[in-house]
């Protein structure tokens, strides 16, 4: 009966009132997140976090984004279809991930382009290997100084547990329609022709992420294929090598992109993406907020949310 009532109290009291902010939004304005009609309006789109085929997510109480393919395709084709969208600003904190993932992505920024939108990519901490892969299909691209960018490259890793087993004493029985059914199996050696396999399949990639470089950075082949043995460069580094073409954070960025779209004065920005509205609450970070937003809520209020989940869990007496 008490931890009833408690549920209750907090949802009336804290809980309630934060959700109706939450969805009511921000209003229209400059830096802010609503939907505009003006036609002199940027959009946002954020990867936060590897990239991966599917959904993007992040745990409840803060755990680590990942880039959902799934999200941002529909994140970029709204953003294509949405007439009061003059450019899209994509700010890309991510170390890579999946290459189909980026791909599909990728091919979604195409599309937003050929759409006669421009498409600006800003770096935050980290934009390398698929993230960088996504930088390339943009327009321009910004980094920090001291951005890790490139790793334009592809890699695959197996273990060899057999050893280990071994000395466990264990052992292991493997039933296969064909002979390279288990390829990649911790259990035993990899044979040669296993690995010949293998490094075709790397090689054929990697090839591709040059060939998405070479067109969207406008560079002779053999010249990015120089830069990219996986390597990292700090955004100075790169834009040096021709791999980013300006240095600044997202204000100037955004201040950039206006710019290059002839938006005068302080542009409106969109932010796309539906965003959990717990996840911010009980997170109390920025992610999903546009930079100078903050969630608004008192050390206090974090901790009441954060007991009503523990006590609606059964971990609070």
């Amino acid at each position: 009966m008490r931890k009833r009532i408690v549920i209750g109290l907090l949802l009336a009291l804290v809980v309630i009132p934060l959700l109706v902010i939450a969805l009511k939004g921000p209003k229209t304005g400059p830096g802010l997140g609503n939907r505009a009609t003006s036609g002199e309006t940027i959009g946002v789109i954020y990867v936060d976090g590897p990239i991966v085929g599917g959904r993007s997510g992040a745990g409840i109480f803060g755990g680590a984004a990942v880039a959902g393919s799934e999200d941002l395709m529909n994140q970029l084709k709204e953003a294509r279809k949405d007439s009061a969208i003059k450019a899209v600003l994509i700010r890309i904190n991510s170390p890579g991930g999946s290459a189909p993932a980026s791909q599909e992505i990728g091919d979604e920024i195409d599309a937003l382009k050929q759409s006669g939108k421009k498409v600006v990519v800003s770096m935050g901490d980290v934009a390398a290997s698929g993230g960088y892969w996504l930088a390339a299909k943009a327009d321009k691209i910004v980094a920090n100084p001291a951005t890790m960018t490139g790793s334009i490259g592809v890699i695959m890793q197996t273990q060899n547990l057999e050893g280990l087993f071994g000395k466990l004493g264990i052992g292991t029985e493997t039933i296969k329609s064909g002979p390279h059914k288990d390829i990649g199996s911790p259990n035993r050696q990899m044979t040669p022709e296993e690995r010949q396999i293998l490094q075709g399949m790397v090689n054929d990639i990697y090839e591709q992420f040059v060939d998405v470089v070479a067109t969207g950075r406008k560079m002779d082949r053999e010249k990015v294929r120089k830069l990219a043995d996986g390597r990292i460069y700090t955004g100075r580094q790169a834009k040096q090598l021709g791999l980013v073409d300006e240095l600044g954070n997202f204000h100037y960025a955004v201040r950039y992109t206006a710019k290059l779209v002839g938006i005068e004065g302080e542009p409106t920005l969109r932010e796309f993406g539906v965003k959990n509205p717990f996840g911010f609450l009980l997170t109390g970070s920025k992610q999903g907020l546009l930079p100078g937003q903050e969630n608004g809520l008192s050390a206090k209020q974090m901790k009441a949310l954060q007991e009503l989940f523990l006590l609606n869990e059964g971990r609070l007496p």
